[in-house]
């Protein structure tokens, strides 16, 4: 963990495209516009939050926590599914569509796996974490859709109100999104900030993945991560409803996907 007065500087660019201008074209007489890379310098903090699931294989937490004796977790909150420790790491479990019991013996229902973190004071943040998907699934319950796959979420507020990092999807496309209040996806509407196709993720290997929101000027820098490279960056400045400025959870969202996670690190970032 880094203390207070040390920090890692990286760069965050991306690409702006300007009109053409006179001048430019008697440089670029062949193109109607230019590129330009923009780079913002950002740091990297101290440690927030640490999980490296140094827990006893079973059960860690699912969506009847609530429901004694279920088990309960000081880190994680599960909302729909299950999450289990096994071998050191975090684990869907054998994927199904069914409803949990309180020791989901019975069933997962980690066909639709929802966690997040209890701490709700998360701002400028980066995170990352190692992933591994296992398999891709489809129940009678959750038919296979291009989306199914693993999600981060930045700045949860609520179901209807976050940050979405799409790392691995069952299309290879990644994408920035954000949620917001009012709408048919429970109750919200997702909003694409950023994406891009020909990522496919490889399955049944590590990989490290990440996401950071950062407050700047009038709007949010959300970056998506891969194996260290910044493969989205994006500015929200208000699509679908304002930038969602203030602080909130982190969390990890899985859809038809047995998957495993591990060594999950929110640092402070500021720009």
């Amino acid at each position: 963990m880094h203390s207070k007065g040390h920090h890692r500087t990286s760069w965050t660019c991306s690409l702006e495209e300007l009109g053409a201008r006179p001048h430019l074209l008697a440089v670029f007489a062949l193109v109607a516009t230019t590129l330009v890379l923009t780079c913002t310098d950002t740091r990297s903090g101290p440690v927030l939050l640490a999980d490296r699931f140094d827990r006893p294989d079973g059960l860690i937490s699912n969506s009847r926590a609530d429901d004694p004796p279920a088990a309960s977790d000081p880190v994680w909150r599960v909302t729909s599914g299950s999450l289990f420790a096994r071998r050191q790491t975090a684990w869907s479990g054998p994927v199904d569509s069914g409803r949990s019991d309180p020791g989901s013996g019975t069933g997962t229902g980690s066909a639709v796996l929802r966690i997040h973190t209890r701490a709700d004071d998360f701002a400028d943040v980066e995170v990352a974490l190692r992933l591994r998907i296992d398999r891709l699934v489809s129940t009678d319950r959750t038919p296979p859709q291009a989306w199914d796959g693993v999600h981060l979420w930045l700045r949860y507020r609520s179901p209807q109100k976050l940050y979405s990092a799409s790392v691995a999807r069952r299309d290879g496309t990644v994408a920035l999104k954000k949620k917001c209040p009012g709408g048919p996806s429970n109750g919200g509407t997702y909003y694409t900030l950023a994406s891009a196709p020909g990522h496919r993720f490889d399955r049944a290997r590590w990989v490290d993945v990440g996401a950071s929101a950062v407050n700047e000027g009038s709007g949010v820098r959300l970056r998506l991560i891969q194996e260290g490279r910044a493969v989205l960056d994006v500015v929200d400045r208000g699509e679908g409803c304002p930038p969602l400025r203030a602080a909130g959870a982190i969390g990890v969202r899985g859809d038809n996907a047995e998957m495993a996670f591990d060594d999950v690190t929110v640092r402070a970032v500021t720009p």
